[in-house]
C-alpha cells in the first residue's frame, strides 16, 4: 500500500470512529505501529488530525475529509455518472460546475468529448473549483470562467462576495451540481455554508439544473442547504439507487438518469 493510499484509509478510518488508536490502526491497514505512529505525526503536521497519547482524534468539531482524499471514494460510480452527465450538455452551452470528485469527472468527461475538440469554443465553463479550471485551462476548446473568491483547502472551491459578484453578472444554460445530500423533499445540500451560498446562486443562474450525486447521498441530509427539490430538472446518479428512492424524486419532478 502507498503512502497515499495509507493516508486516506487512516483518514477514512477517523473520519467512521472519531477517534482511532496505533495498535487499531496498525491491524487495521496490516502495517506496522511505527508506520502508523509516523503517518499520525505527519498528517498533524499538515493539520489533518489531533495527536493524542497512543493514537489521534479528528481535527476539529466538524470534520471533512480534504478533496483529494476522497477521490478514490466509489470511483466505478462517479465516472459513469460523469459520462451520463457529459452526455446531457450541448455544444456550445455555458457550463456550471461547483467543486467535487463528481463535477471534476464530469468536467474531464467534457474534455474527452471527441465532439467537443473544436469550436470557437466548443464550451463555456464557469466554475469556483481551482482543480477543475486547472484541468480545463489548456483545452483550447473550453472558455474557462473562475468566479473569483477565497480558497476553501478541503474542495479547492472558491467562495465568498468576490465569488457573488461574478455570478451575478452571467447566465448559464446549465449549472452541474455536486453535493454532499440530496433529499426528494428536503432538497440538495452540502455540508458548508459558504459553498451552498455559491452553488445556489450558481443554480438561480442557470435555466437548468443537473445534480450528478452516487446513490449513497440520496435521501439524505446535511447541514446548508442548496435548493428546494422542484428546483432539480435532472438527477444523474448510478445504478445502485433503489426503485423507491427513484419514484420518490420522480413524483417531486425530477428526471432520474442511473449511469
Amino acid at each position: 500500500m502507498s503512502r497515499d493510499a495509507r493516508w486516506k484509509a487512516l483518514l477514512e478510518l477517523l473520519v467512521e470512529q472519531g477517534r482511532l488508536d496505533v495498535e487499531e490502526a496498525a491491524a487495521a491497514l496490516d502495517v506496522s505501529s511505527a508506520t502508523i505512529r509516523r503517518d499520525f505525526d505527519r498528517l498533524a503536521e499538515q493539520q489533518m488530525l489531533v495527536r493524542t497519547r497512543g493514537g489521534a482524534v479528528v481535527h476539529g468539531v466538524s470534520y471533512e475529509l480534504p478533496l483529494r482524499y476522497k477521490a478514490s471514494r466509489h470511483a466505478a460510480e462517479k465516472q459513469r455518472i460523469s459520462a451520463a452527465v457529459a452526455g446531457l450538455i450541448a455544444p456550445g452551452e455555458a457550463v456550471g460546475l461547483t467543486g467535487g470528485t463528481t463535477t471534476t469527472e464530469v468536467a474531464r468527461a467534457l474534455a474527452a468529448r471527441p465532439d467537443l475538440a473544436s469550436g470557437s469554443p466548443a464550451l463555456t465553463v464557469v466554475t469556483n473549483a481551482l482543480n477543475i479550471a486547472n484541468e480545463l485551462a489548456i483545452r483550447p476548446q473550453f472558455k474557462i470562467v473562475v468566479t473569483g473568491g477565497v480558497a476553501r483547502p478541503q474542495s479547492f472551491e472558491l467562495i465568498g462576495p468576490l465569488a457573488d459578484g461574478v455570478l451575478g453578472q452571467i447566465t448559464l444554460d446549465v449549472a452541474v451540481l455536486g453535493v454532499n445530500a440530496f433529499d426528494a423533499v428536503h432538497g440538495a445540500a452540502a455540508h458548508d455554508e459558504d459553498e451552498a451560498a455559491i452553488n445556489r446562486l450558481l443554480c438561480e443562474r442557470a435555466r437548468r439544473v443537473v445534480v450528478a450525486a452516487d446513490s449513497t447521498k440520496l435521501g439524505t441530509r446535511a447541514f446548508a442547504r442548496i435548493c428546494a427539490t422542484d428546483r432539480v430538472d435532472t438527477l444523474v446518479t448510478d445504478s445502485a439507487a433503489s426503485d423507491r428512492t427513484a419514484a420518490a424524486f420522480g413524483e417531486a419532478g425530477v428526471r432520474v438518469v442511473r449511469a
